[in-house]
């Protein structure tokens, strides 16, 4: 009994560990993929008002891909830690923006 346990046990932990590595390299490829794109904006000589919103809006995806799969915030037990991370992410963001509307005001 024990080894049929053990057994389905393991099973079940290879099978979420292709799973989370499958998500780790489709992840990683679309990482690999907006850089390339990033790069390709920047020196197609395409006009600067549209490339750099485009380029922060890839970057702020990206830090989100490395945060929630890479930093394994997407796993039980991480939930408080992601909180905080993404609480400061946002107060640092209201931050910036307000202080950026009273300076240009």
């Amino acid at each position: 009994m024990a080894d049929k346990v053990n057994t389905t046990q393991a099973e079940y932990r290879k099978k979420k560990n292709k799973e989370e590595m499958k998500q780790q390299v489709i992840t990683f490829a679309l990482m690999i993929a907006f850089t390339v794109i990033a790069f390709g904006m920047v020196y197609g000589g395409l006009d600067s008002l549209f490339v750099m919103p485009v380029l922060i809006i890839l970057a702020v995806v990206q830090v989100g891909f490395q945060l929630y799969y890479f930093m394994h915030m997407s796993h039980k037990g991480h939930e408080m830690p992601a909180l905080m991370l993404f609480s400061g992410a946002g107060v640092a963001f209201l931050t910036v923006l307000t202080l950026s509307v009273l300076i240009w005001w």
